[in-house]
């Protein structure tokens, strides 16, 4: 039996380099075998890693949020590429929040264009890749910058599963990006929508403006987004609702990064409740994306042992 075939009847192994929602019940649900490693920062700042688990001619897989990525990126090309010079016999990466999507072409002149330069980075370290609803505004697909096999999962069949649940709900999409996504959610879901406009004035400046929703005095709003960055879309939007005479505002969101805190200014803004899918670590944590990821890490993890 060669090594490729004996890898075919072992259990994948799990790594991740911090802690992360989704690990244990992937862990469960993929019937893994969970990594080890040690992981330290040197007086200077640098790294130090090293995996305790024997990885020879096993399937790898690592799961990291890539929100923050600064941060994480090299770390996590350093326990990828380790797992490739100890004879693993794939990695795959599980990145439920994929950063550097956003910068997709030139704005100004000399820009770099970094979903492009970061997507071939990080292919070079990878056999395959799964995320959570990118940001694909103006790609089609993934496979237009990376250049391994890839999966994207939908993170609204979550979101609508767990609107379904409630009753006398108004969902509101701040933007003309949102209108398909928010429609479809509005459609499983089986409450109405509405879409606003929304104005970019900087990075972190917007102005959000709504249709008539005076039909809807007493429904929840509660508003889609996909990401949660900066928070000035939904804090713009609550403020746009208020005034409306809305009174009962929530937000559900699948990526919470809430940079610089905004989740609390955004409760202190008149939300009632803040949710978010558990692609990133959160408190606000109350939708489960995990279901979704099985059948696609399994495709992946599959197609890499097969037998050439």
């Amino acid at each position: 039996m060669n090594k490729q075939m004996a890898s075919m009847n072992k259990q994948p192994i799990i790594f991740s380099l911090e802690s992360h929602p989704l690990v244990t019940s992937l862990f469960v649900a993929l019937d893994a075998e969970m990594g080890a490693i040690a992981t330290r920062e040197f007086p200077d700042g640098e790294s130090y890693l090293r995996i305790a688990s024997q990885v020879e001619n096993r399937s790898c897989v690592v799961v990291c949020d890539l929100s923050h990525p600064n941060v994480k990126y090299l770390p996590l090309i350093f326990l990828l590429d380790t797992l490739r010079e100890l004879g693993a016999s794939s990695v795959g990466l599980i990145a439920p929040y994929l950063s550097y999507m956003r910068q997709d072409r030139r704005f100004v002149e000399g820009e770099a264009v970094t979903s492009r330069v970061f997507a071939r980075a990080l292919s070079a370290h990878i056999d395959w890749l799964v995320t959570v609803d990118p940001h694909l505004h103006r790609y089609h697909s993934l496979d237009e910058i990376y250049s391994v096999p890839s999966r994207v999962i939908q993170g609204a069949p979550a979101l609508a599963a767990w609107l379904k649940t409630k009753t006398s709900l108004l969902l509101v999409g701040p933007d003309a990006e949102s209108e398909q996504w928010v429609s479809d959610i509005a459609s499983y879901s089986g409450h109405p929508f509405v879409i606003g406009s929304k104005q970019r004035l900087g990075d972190r400046q917007v102005e959000v403006t709504l249709p008539d929703i005076s039909d809807y005095p007493s429904h929840t709003a509660v508003i889609i987004d996909d990401v949660i960055s900066s928070g000035q879309t939904i804090l713009q939007c609550i403020e746009t609702l208020k005034i409306a005479g809305i009174h009962s505002i929530q937000c559900v969101a699948v990526h919470g990064i809430f940079a610089d805190g905004v989740d609390a200014a955004l409760m202190s803004a008149g939300l009632e409740s803040l949710v978010t899918s558990n692609t990133i670590g959160h408190r606000s944590n109350a939708i489960d994306i995990a279901p979704l990821l099985v059948d696609p890490i399994n495709s992946c993890l599959n197609s890499t042992r097969k037998v050439g």
